[in-house]
């Protein structure tokens, strides 16, 4: 049995307070329900007091070292001067060398980038600084209209409320989907949302429900049936094309697209929490067989049905 993973939340002297909110309730409150839950400090390598927004001043824990933790999360960090100190730099690069995890909320991608651990890899933060991350980092991938971006040892997640998105999904791979899930509800969020939905859509949201949006909600209670879009646009009374056309102005992506990854999202539920077959995972989760399942599934996350429930049976804190 795995113990719990330490982690420490990272601050600067200028700390983001939502940020480092969803930090503290994801990871920091404690959870005595959930067996080996992650236990959790807000640290700083600097000082031990922080300020914020409205000159509220924060005490954290003044560290040196890094070598108790397992996981380092940087809610935020300076965008006008992200420099990293010669002391700072030597011990997270010596952290992260070790293959230990660090992940960031919003502008906290900028310390990554400074370290260099973010080279030749695909990286997001808050849209707002797209612009000024491309920029002074060539080197690295950016990419818009994202939540976050994965992988085992780092993660990056666009901003403000998208920290919360890749916080569930770490929590998803630690724990599990009921642990996660579990989390979800207690912060009265949504079921978790994949990580190449588009972080934010610029469209008008309908004072009243119309038959659109209970078209969506139909489908997402019939995923496993063999629904298609065609049933959707015939529910919201509309024809295939405007269908079509009113779905991507809404979630910046073809309504057949969505289905598929919906349908992706519970056939990975079945292989992380079941040991059913993949046919049988294949029939529960809506797609047609097995083969159209595999293809679906190496063709999203580069991998085999199979070889992802290894995976996550390898990495899951047993609980």
């Amino acid at each position: 049995m795995k113990k719990s993973q330490k982690i420490a939340i990272l601050c600067n002297p200028y700390t983001a307070l939502f940020e480092l909110g969803c930090a503290v309730e994801l990871f920091a409150l404690a959870r005595p329900d959930i067996p080996h839950w992650y236990k959790t400090e807000v640290v700083s390598m600097t000082t031990s007091q922080v300020s914020a927004i409205a000159n509220i001043q924060l005490g954290v824990k003044s560290i040196s070292s890094l070598a108790r933790y397992d996981m380092l999360i940087v809610p935020n960090w300076n965008v006008e001067d992200p420099s990293v100190s010669s002391s700072m730099r030597r011990k997270l690069l010596a952290f992260y060398q070790q293959g230990k995890r660090i992940y960031s909320f919003c502008s906290g991608a900028f310390l990554l980038a400074e370290l260099g651990i973010l080279d030749g890899k695909s990286a997001t933060t808050h849209w707002r600084y797209a612009e000024i991350f491309k920029q002074c980092y060539p080197q690295i991938g950016y990419v818009d209209d994202v939540l976050y971006l994965y992988e085992d040892q780092i993660g990056t997640s666009a901003g403000s409320a998208s920290a919360i998105d890749l916080g569930i999904h770490i929590i998803r791979r630690d724990y599990g989907y009921k642990i996660a899930n579990k989390v979800a509800r207690r912060m009265v969020l949504a079921a978790h949302r994949g990580g190449s939905q588009s972080q934010f859509v610029e469209t008008t949201v309908l004072e009243h429900p119309g038959k659109f949006s209970t078209s969506i909600d139909w489908a997402l209670e019939n995923l496993t049936s063999r629904i298609n879009v065609d049933d959707l646009a015939n529910r919201a009374n509309m024809s295939r094309r405007t269908y079509d056309r009113k779905f991507r102005a809404a979630l910046n992506m073809a309504p057949k697209v969505w289905l598929t990854m919906q349908r992706l999202e519970i056939a990975k539920q079945l292989l992380e929490e079941s040991d059913q077959s993949i046919e049988m995972i294949a029939a529960n989760s809506g797609f047609p067989d097995a083969t159209n399942l595999r293809h679906h599934f190496r063709k999203a996350l580069k991998q085999s049905p199979k070889k992802y429930r290894e995976n996550f049976s390898d990495q899951r804190i047993v609980t």
